[in-house]
């Protein structure tokens, strides 16, 4: 070990892993559970508050259906005619599809059951809106040639 790592360790900066620093685990599951009294993507949110609850999953699954929506507008962003047009902007739509896809993962990284649920909720009705009509026409359209 060298000579600085040692007066790291001195100085207690090293990590011990049985110690959580400032951090409050009493608010952290590790297994799903049912609840009001979760952290939702930021520390004290929704704050225990039955509101603020039901608004956080709410808005996990309004994400959720955006991201579904941003998904089906890659096909129309596709017919562009100027190629560097549509590479830029199919770049941007799915850059920010992934960031809120990160944000809905991390929301679940919360283990709580309604926030899974709104989420799965949330892209079935996405994907039944934005995506399974149009699915549907193209098999039709395929049956009429037949």
């Amino acid at each position: 070990m060298t000579k600085f790592a040692k007066s790291l360790m001195a100085d207690g900066v090293g990590m011990n892993y049985h110690e959580h620093g400032d951090m409050n685990m009493m608010g952290m599951h590790s297994s799903f559970y049912w609840g009001k009294d979760a952290i939702i993507l930021f520390s004290g949110w929704p704050n225990k508050s039955l509101g603020m609850y039901i608004l956080a999953v709410f808005g996990v699954f309004l994400l959720a259906v955006i991201i579904e929506l941003l998904s089906a507008s890659l096909a129309a962003i596709r017919t562009e005619r100027n190629p560097m047009v549509a590479g830029f902007r199919l770049a941007v739509v799915h850059g920010f599809r992934m960031g809120l896809a990160y944000l809905v993962m991390l929301s679940l990284m919360s283990f709580n059951l309604g926030i899974l649920i709104a989420a799965l909720v949330g892209h079935a009705v996405g994907f039944f809106i934005f995506k399974a009509g149009s699915l549907a026409l193209q098999v039709n359209e395929e049956e009429s040639y037949e």
